[in-house]
């Protein structure tokens, strides 16, 4: 992560020349953000940030070469450091949830805002993960409705660590809910919220939000239906 005064570093990686430059022409006037390098595929844009070591990936999901998955996977295992925002050309697309899976912070698709874009690169810098939130409860709900056997909760890595409690916070945050709202739920601080899914991520071993709903549904705790009846 950038220090106070440190720039944003960022790689853009896009088999579309008008895209990257799209994208660099969004983030580039702040002068947070620094654009140090672009790639036409999923093997440049790991080779260009070992090279220059960026914050940020902003990556597109289907690429030549390497598709932006393989990519992130390597990236996450490889500079763990570097964050990854993956972008998609279609909302409802299991390469979304196969990103995150992956190691992705986060998720946009490619009609997104301006300032949703620039919003999400800070987040996702932040270590936070960036997920549309229409989206997804969406997505995660089509994945796991495809031709899948989940394991059962009790047989979920590393469910059986988690304390009742944690377990109830894991149950609201896969179905939607943002700190404050599990907060309210529970009649507990959201600073109480906070050290929970910190300790379920670590007991999970997922890196992030996104990778915590999709264990939620992974694992049996939260089906599909429930999501639905979310928003």
């Amino acid at each position: 992560m950038a220090g106070p005064s440190e720039r944003i570093r960022i790689l853009i990686a896009d088999d579309q020349p008008l895209v990257r430059r799209g994208v660099a022409l969004i983030l580039t006037p702040d002068p947070v953000f620094d654009v140090v390098a672009e790639a036409d595929d999923g093997q440049r844009a790991v080779e260009l940030a070992h090279r220059h070591r960026p914050h940020v990936v902003v990556m597109d999901i289907r690429m030549p070469v390497l598709d932006g998955v393989q990519a992130t996977e390597r990236l996450a295992r490889e500079l763990p450091t570097c964050r990854v925002l993956a972008l998609s050309t279609f909302d409802m697309d299991e390469y979304v949830v196969a990103a995150l899976r992956a190691g992705a912070s986060g998720f946009l698709p490619k009609d997104a805002s301006p300032e949703e874009l620039v919003a999400a690169v800070r987040t996702v810098h932040a270590g936070e993960a960036a997920v549309a939130p229409r989206l997804l409860t969406r997505l995660i709900s089509a994945y796991v409705t495809a031709p899948r056997r989940p394991r059962p909760p009790s047989q979920a890595p590393g469910m059986g660590k988690l304390t009742p409690r944690e377990v109830q916070v894991w149950h609201l945050l896969a179905t939607g809910l943002d700190n404050a709202e599990i907060a309210s739920s529970m009649e507990i601080s959201a600073s109480t919220v906070k050290n929970h899914i910190t300790s379920i991520f670590a007991k999970l071993s997922v890196r992030d939000r996104a990778q915590a709903v999709i264990a939620a549904y992974e694992s049996g705790l939260v089906e599909a239906r429930s999501a639905n009846s979310v928003g």
